[in-house]
């Protein structure tokens, strides 16, 4: 993920911070490093399609985020050439992520709906070459068009529809992204294949699930600001971008890629 539109305190105080805490270590430093990172918690939240409930708010989010922040600072090692924003991103994301799933919000029938969908997608596009439209999907799987948009948004709480896998241990889709640190040219080379084969998947998708994806993922906007690009509204923004998730699942799954070689 491009981490240019971030605002965060400037580079130069950043590069002076890092080689005092690598000398020092000490307390004020990391609290500096903290205060300067701050924006990327922020900005990480303002990303994750998490249902808010009584029992998880925003400050939450962020609460946890800070965490994630926090142990990214501590871990992170300038020597290896990769940018601190690159490497906390991921760090905030799987902290936020992690708490949320042991608060367990989402219920294990909407996870089976969701791999219902998915299943669906892949038998569909096995028998014709194509992308189903929705109507055909629901009526796959005999359910009514709203029951299936409704299954979508449940799946949809389920967190991300490229930033998390269903199982726990497994990385995400959206880390095959290409990353311009990388520095080991084995993993380069596969991450390379991996980022080919998605997005020759995404040139199957609809042409607008496509563009919700680009404007999401690649220009980074965030749910509201597509809404108001496409004129549709956040919830049916956020049903398709569930609904991508799980066609290019499918798609890369007929491609010849396990969940395994996706997901890791």
């Amino acid at each position: 993920m491009s981490t240019a539109s971030i605002t965060v305190g400037s580079p130069e105080a950043g590069t002076a911070l890092w080689r005092r805490y690598a000398i020092e270590r000490d307390g004020s430093t990391r609290e500096a490093l903290i205060r300067q990172y701050a924006p990327l918690v922020k900005y990480v939240v303002d990303r994750l399609r998490v249902a808010l409930t009584a029992t998880l708010d925003r400050d939450d989010l962020l609460g946890y985020g800070t965490i994630g922040l926090i142990e990214a600072i501590d871990r992170f090692d300038p020597e290896r050439g990769v940018k601190f924003e690159t490497f906390a991103i991921q760090r905030i994301r799987g902290a936020i992520i992690d708490a949320v799933r042991t608060l367990d919000l989402v219920p294990r029938t909407a996870r089976q709906r969701a791999r219902a969908i998915e299943q669906a997608y892949r038998e569909i596009f096995a028998a014709t070459g194509r992308m189903p439209p929705e109507e055909e999907v629901a009526a796959h799987l005999g359910m009514t068009i709203d029951a299936f948009r409704q299954a979508l948004q449940d799946a949809a709480c389920a967190i991300l529809p490229l930033q998390q896998s269903d199982r726990d241990g497994e990385g995400t889709l959206e880390d095959t992204l290409p990353d311009a640190q990388a520095t080991e040219p084995l993993d380069a080379a596969v991450r390379s294949d991996l980022v080919h084969r998605l997005a020759a998947a995404l040139e199957r998708l609809p042409e607008r699930d496509r563009l919700i994806v680009t404007l999401y993922y690649y220009e980074e906007l965030t749910l509201r600001e597509i809404s108001e690009v496409l004129g549709i509204t956040e919830s049916r923004v956020s049903q398709l971008l569930s609904r991508a998730r799980l066609q290019l699942r499918a798609l890369l799954h007929e491609g010849g890629m396990s969940a395994d070689d996706v997901l890791t």
